[in-house]
């Protein structure tokens, strides 16, 4: 696929958060918008109408036609997640290429399901992790990899938490046992979970364990939760997931010779410009009333918002597959499978009573 042949998406859903993946596609300079399907004709053209999109954008009024339309090379999949082993499975049959917002399965289960049907299709798979594609991930990778500044990882620490409203709280498919059964732990330890692992370099930790006292609702879905993890050379990681608090966002990675923090990981305060801050060699000053040196603030500037940079990684990947033959990336189907096996494994100690769960990749 030439550079002047955008990649053409179909959009199954109208989710809200798709509205946020429309305009990435939009700013994306390899991709555009194709066709849009929901379960209704009405909801799909309001959609398009309401998000600006081109008048030649197809609408339809099932996900079926957007799957069976020819002019459609890769499909978003903001469906709740309980839908996503039937309709990502689908896509993939269909020879569509699948960027999968998260949690992207119930289960690990689920999950292979819709990579083996992906692998055995020829098709591009991808998580909608953003902050994976904001460039100030890779500078970060880039002081963590430092054997000189930051040393060796010895633990993790991540939060991602926001407070849902009465509305949100009742009526959001998150808290949903039947739509979005993995609650927090699926929307919000998603991340956390994610970020703990690019930290170690997606080496899976040995065991995980359920904090005590996650908090549930009344249909038993989770609405916060954290765990701790821990690897056989004695790094340690926690992370705490909620719908109840103040919005934080942050990865405190402590090393043998330096730290590195970073607090809006998630979702960045300013769209254009993300800072995170690191420190190396820290003593206390006498009589212990100061330490040295402060930490250093790092400002990574972006051209496109981490959203279109994830649309633009995908279509480049879509497009070497399509026109050059390319295989698929497996590192992103790798990855996805790895942050699921956490996930599992901090459901499964709730289940047993906090139990440390071995994970077994």
């Amino acid at each position: 696929m030439a550079e002047s042949t955008p990649v053409r998406f179909g959009i199954l859903g109208c989710a809200n958060i798709a509205r946020k993946v429309s305009r990435a596609i939009a700013l994306a300079p390899n991709a555009t918008i194709s066709a849009v399907g929901s379960r209704s004709i009405e909801k799909a053209t309001a959609y398009a109408k309401e998000n600006g999109y081109a008048s030649t954008t197809k609408i339809y009024g099932s996900y079926e036609a957007v799957l069976d339309d020819p002019e459609v090379d890769a499909v978003y999949v903001p469906l709740p997640t309980s839908l996503h082993v039937k309709w990502a499975v689908l896509a993939a049959q269909k020879k569509k290429h699948v960027l999968l917002e998260k949690p992207v399965a119930l289960n690990v289960k689920e999950l292979d399901v819709i990579l083996e049907e992906c692998e055995s299709n020829g098709v591009q798979y991808m998580d909608a992790t953003m902050w994976m594609h904001h460039p100030r991930t890779a500078k970060m990778k880039e002081f963590l990899s430092d054997s000189q500044r930051f040393g060796q990882l010895k633990s993790v620490h991540s939060t991602f938490a926001y407070l849902g409203d009465t509305e949100f709280l009742e009526n959001n498919i998150r808290v949903k046992s039947d739509l979005d059964a993995l609650g927090a732990l699926g929307d919000a330890g998603w991340y956390s979970i994610r970020a703990i692992l690019w930290t170690s370099d997606y080496e899976l930790p040995k065991t995980v364990t359920a904090l005590r006292d996650p908090e549930f609702n009344e249909a038993g879905v989770i609405l916060s939760c954290g765990a701790s993890l821990s690897w056989k050379d004695g790094r340690v990681a926690t992370f705490y997931c909620s719908f109840l608090a103040n919005i934080a966002m942050d990865i405190v990675a402590s090393g043998s010779k330096g730290n590195l923090r970073v607090h809006d990981f998630v979702v960045p305060f300013q769209e254009n410009v993300a800072p995170f801050y690191t420190v190396e060699g820290s003593w206390i000053g006498e009589l212990a009333t100061s330490i040295h040196p402060a930490p250093s603030e790092h400002q990574v500037n972006t051209d496109l918002p981490q959203e279109a940079l994830m649309v633009k990684e995908f279509s480049n990947l879509v497009g070497s597959i399509k026109g050059e033959g390319s295989k698929p990336e497996k590192k992103w189907p790798t990855i996805s499978r790895k942050t699921q096996l956490v996930v599992d494994a901090v459901k499964a100690s709730i289940e047993k009573g906090f139990e440390p769960v071995e994970i077994i990749y």
